[in-house]
């Protein structure tokens, strides 16, 4: 009896089977060999290559590649890489409502939206006729001289006088609540995470010289050069090292600090490098929509 209703789902045991011999040093080495980071708990299939195959570089991927399921489990797994040999280190796990949220383009939109009007600094100022320095009497008479009827001589007409709807100093800046404007944090985030954009590192990145044409070379070796849409790389406190680096990299990647990142920044690079003590706190200060508390009737 238990044999025929083992035949009868073989879809479910083979599922099942997967399921059990799946290792997770293969999830960790796989991406040597295919297309994407191990940021994602589902990966394709492990294909040791012969011996005669070269190796190739262990971020290589390609950005049209199909995307995966969701993960089934509450937690998503994420790979910690050493830089700048981006090495896997070990595994770290993130809830699914951080890091694996779908993707809503009409809250991304406006959080871009919300960012840009906040750096508009509105400091344009034009002087008025009564800002204007000059007496109230008439020019001239009404009629008579057969010219055009003019005021004073701080009239927009003439030269030295005010100046007609002009712009005087505004606030650019809109509104928008700050459970969205975190919900488009952590989808921005999630949206890297699943197309396999998203590399974490260890904390406290340091490189041994400051010389960019050496960085770079690493970053094109590893894919995340001007060739792959560069990379931003965030860290909480850079050192003078890798600063003097970044500054000569020519579109390869650029370097900030987790307090100044927005989500413009995450959507506009072509790979992002975090710190995993700066992602933790990026998405701890962005999580004020999952802090919710049932009203009471008292």
């Amino acid at each position: 009896m238990a044999s025929n209703a083992l035949c009868r789902q073989p879809k479910a045991l083979l599922q099942m089977t997967q399921h059990v011999f799946r290792d997770p040093l293969l999830q960790c080495l796989a991406p040597r060999w295919s297309r994407s980071m191990a940021t994602e708990t589902s990966l394709p299939e492990f294909n040791t290559p012969s011996l005669g195959t070269s190796m190739q570089s262990p971020l290589n991927t390609t950005p049209s590649a199909p995307r995966r399921a969701a993960p089934t489990s509450p937690d998503v797994l994420t790979t910690i890489y050493k830089f700048p040999s981006m090495e896997p280190m070990r595994f770290a796990y993130y809830p699914v409502n951080k890091l694996y949220l779908p993707l809503r383009r009409d809250i991304l939109h406006r959080a871009v939206v919300f960012e840009g009007d906040a750096t508009r600094q509105g400091t344009a100022s034009t002087k008025w006729r009564s800002d204007v320095h000059g007496g109230g009497r008439k020019m001239r008479p009404q009629k008579g001289s057969g010219k055009a009827r003019i005021g004073d001589r701080k009239s927009p007409m003439l030269r030295g006088g005010g100046v007609a709807f002009g712009p005087h100093p505004r606030d650019f800046s809109t509104g928008l609540p700050r459970k969205i404007y975190d919900l488009a944090w952590r989808t921005a985030l999630s949206y890297r995470y699943k197309r396999g954009q998203l590399v974490v590192l260890g904390n406290e990145i340091e490189i041994e010289m400051s010389e960019s044409r050496w960085l770079a070379q690493i970053m094109e070796w590893n894919h995340l050069g001007k060739g792959d849409g560069g990379s931003l790389l965030i860290a909480r406190d850079p050192s003078e090292n890798l600063s003097q680096a970044f500054l000569g990299l020519e579109g390869h990647g650029r370097l900030k600090s987790e307090d100044d990142v927005d989500v413009k920044d995450l959507l506009k690079a072509g790979r992002i490098m975090i710190e995993k003590r700066s992602l933790d706190r990026l998405l701890r200060r962005h999580s004020s929509d999952l802090n919710r508390t049932v009203p009471s009737a008292m």
